[in-house]
């Protein structure tokens, strides 16, 4: 028997991260505070691990969808496997050109191209998608921040994300 909801609890289950990095960096504090001089110097190593554990966690809290879309993901030594009702295809990181955000379909998708294959369309609320975040923040060149702030974003055009070589001219901007 559950006290929570289905709903609460994935809400609490997507940040779980930052409650994780909260309760080390909590105890941190209290070695701080707390029992003496002795335990402070672990207590300060703690504090700024639970930060960046809570910073990290912020951060995946936000690329985290409900994972009840269409299809599933799977990331497996360097390549990116989508399989779903109607597509789907492998890529691998390190042969992947271009990574880019396709609004114009319900849910957004990402969209995974290498030369040689056709591209790899992902809704972003797939199962499993959550193992996208690591393997995209292995993309050398990556800005996650915009990355998050492009995912959050409610307009309807696509945008790229992350391209190994500009496939544009250097004196057209992306936005």
């Amino acid at each position: 028997m559950s006290f929570l909801r289905p709903e609460a609890k994935a809400a609490l289950w997507r940040w779980r991260e930052v409650f994780a990095g909260l309760g080390v960096a909590a105890f941190g504090l209290w070695l701080i505070v707390g029992p003496g001089l002795l335990l402070a110097v672990p207590g300060y190593a703690l504090l700024a691990g639970g930060g960046a554990f809570i910073w990290l966690g912020v951060q995946r809290g936000r690329f985290r969808k409900s994972g009840m879309g269409a299809g599933a993901v799977q990331v497996d030594e360097g390549q990116i496997a989508y399989f779903g009702p109607l597509t789907g295809g492998v890529i691998a990181l390190s042969e992947m050109e271009r990574l880019s955000l396709e609004r114009g379909a319900y849910p957004a998708h990402w969209k995974l191209e290498q030369p040689g294959q056709e591209a790899v369309l992902i809704p972003v609320d797939a199962a499993g998608s959550e193992a996208l975040f690591d393997a995209f923040a292995a993309l050398p060149g990556l800005r996650t921040e915009r990355m998050l702030a492009e995912l959050a974003d409610d307009k309807t055009l696509s945008v790229v994300i992350w391209e190994k070589r500009p496939m544009r001219p250097t004196s057209v901007l992306l936005h």
